[in-house]
C-alpha cells in the first residue's frame, strides 16, 4: 500500500523550545557535530490504490488545511514513499 509522507516544520521565525532543548542535550551526549535542531511533525497517509497526481494534490490540500497550522508552520515536503522505507526507518 503506497504511503504519502507529509513533513511539517515550524516557520523559521517561530521559537522552537523542543528543538532548543534537544540541541542543548546533544553535546552532553557526545553529539558535537550539530549546531542547531528544529523539531517538526511527520504524517504518513496510507493510500488504497495508485497515487495519482490528483491524490497528491489532495494530500497537499490536507496538509495545508488540517495537518499544519499555517500561522506558525510550513509544509516542507509531500512525497510518496515505498512502504518498506517507512518500516526500515522505524527499525533504524
Amino acid at each position: 500500500m503506497p504511503i504519502i509522507v507529509v513533513d511539517v516544520m515550524p516557520k523559521p521565525e517561530i521559537l522552537d523550545p523542543q528543538g532548543k532543548a534537544i540541541a542543548g542535550a546533544l553535546p552532553r551526549l557526545g553529539f558535537t557535530e550539530f549546531a542547531q535542531v528544529r523539531q517538526g511533525k511527520r504524517f504518513e497517509l496510507s493510500v488504497e490504490g495508485e497515487v495519482t497526481d490528483a491524490v497528491l494534490d489532495r494530500a497537499r490540500a490536507a496538509a495545508a488545511e488540517l495537518l499544519s497550522n499555517p500561522v506558525i508552520e510550513d509544509v516542507v515536503n509531500v512525497a510518496v514513499v515505498d512502504e518498506s522505507e517507512t518500516n526500515d526507518e522505524a527499525h533504524a
